[in-house]
């Protein structure tokens, strides 16, 4: 070993020795909660909240990595009182104002609860956090976003949360790659959850209910995957794929009574859409944009409310509320071209089946089961209602006229 090399070495070693260890850190030993958190040394430690209301006129701030911050549920509760837009809680390096590169790592939220109001900002913002983890929170009645990520760009992850009655998001992710969002409660948001310029998001096991406008909302993003998701009753659509996205798979997912549609491919290729239920969509089922193609729909149920025996289990369409009424939606194609529909059953529909738009073309609409579509249509109309396809092939569809 060079001398140079050894002392090198022997300053790492002093410097280690000299580091202040992580600590423990019980919040009710100081005058308030930043009080707390400033207390932590650079190498982190955890911070315990013990319950009880604590009101914030301006937000909490969290600099330093390695740092758990973790109440006794529900009962630690965060209390927004700033009326100027800005969150309950900030986390993010201490000089990324001027050094947009800048990043701490691990830091860990759970078991407790931030509300808001009308006029404050998001619940929880991060900025700039490797391998974030979000917690067994609820987070609520927030003025913008329930959680926003932007810039965390390592691996963050959110579980086992309850996001409800934000005005913006439930979770709002923006420039994050290789995210995880795993058996989630999101309840009356404006959306659910928004994914924006990312990659490599997990949204498995949610549950999405009664948002004001959508459920998840994807924009220039690739290689993800939805699944197994409970979305129901959203004003809007259940799920949108916007902005170049590509390499997606939409799979497993139930898909009810959304005032819009189910899913909509706006500007979407190469994804995939397997094995979902689409039940009383209004609108559309499946939705698919010319700016997009080469897309997969295959082994899915497009259904209204039949349950056996001839019966119906909600009203019709003269019912006063949109969402008591008995529907269903198939696929439109508004000039898209190189997709599979196949394998699919459309079964008491108002709509057609499938209907391509000019320009539709490439074509596979093969193998799919049709039974009482057009029930809002004219009596000798198609249901499958694709004479404008170019270059296609139609074939082996039972029940299709």
């Amino acid at each position: 070993m060079s001398p140079r090399h050894l002392l090198s070495v022997l300053i790492s070693c002093i410097s280690l020795l000299q580091a202040e260890p992580a600590k423990r850190i019980d919040a009710a030993a100081f005058p308030n909660l930043q009080a707390a958190i400033d207390a932590l040394p650079e190498s982190g430690g955890i911070v315990v909240v013990p319950p009880g209301d604590y009101e914030l006129t301006e937000p909490l701030i969290v600099r330093k990595g390695e740092t758990r911050i973790v109440g006794s549920g529900a009962s630690s509760h965060l209390i927004n009182k700033n009326e100027d837009g800005k969150p309950a809680l900030m986390v993010e390096p201490s000089d990324i104002d001027t050094n947009k590169k800048s990043r701490i790592w691990r830091v860990q939220v759970a078991d407790l609860r931030i509300s808001g109001n009308p006029k404050s900002g998001d619940g929880i913002y991060a900025h700039g956090v490797h391998e974030i983890y979000l917690h067994g929170v609820s987070i609520d009645h927030n003025g913008a976003n329930g959680i926003h990520l932007l810039d965390c760009e390592e691996d963050p992850r959110i579980a086992d949360s309850i996001l409800t009655y934000n005005a913006l998001a439930g979770l709002q992710i923006t420039g994050c790659h290789d995210i995880v969002v795993n058996g989630n409660h999101f309840e009356e948001n404006q959306d659910a959850l928004r994914c924006v310029d990312a990659f490599n998001l997990c949204a498995n096991g949610n549950n999405i209910d009664d948002h004001l406008r959508h459920g998840i909302v994807i924009e220039n993003t690739y290689g993800s995957v939805c699944s197994g998701n409970m979305i129901e009753e959203c004003n809007g659509t259940a799920i949108i794929l916007d902005r170049d996205c590509y390499g997606i798979t939409l799979s497993a997912n139930v898909i009810a009574h959304h005032l819009q549609g189910g899913i909509d491919l706006k500007d979407a290729n190469g994804c995939a859409v397997s094995a979902n239920t689409f039940v009383l969509c209004h609108g559309f089922g499946v939705r698919l944009s010319a700016e997009g193609g080469r897309n997969s729909i295959g082994g899915n149920a497009f259904c209204n409310t039949y349950i056996g025996n001839g019966q119906l289990k909600r009203t019709t369409r003269e019912h006063k509320d949109p969402m008591q009424i008995d529907t269903g939606s198939g696929v439109v194609i508004e000039g898209a071209s190189d997709l599979a529909i196949t394998g699919n059953t459309f079964t008491g529909l108002d709509t057609e089946a499938v209907k391509a738009l000019p320009g539709s073309q490439r074509l596979m609409i093969a193998n799919n089961i049709i039974t009482e579509c057009g029930r809002r249509l004219a009596p000798d109309a198609k249901w499958l209602a694709v004479d404008e396809a170019k270059d296609s092939i139609i074939k082996d569809n039972l029940g299709a006229r």
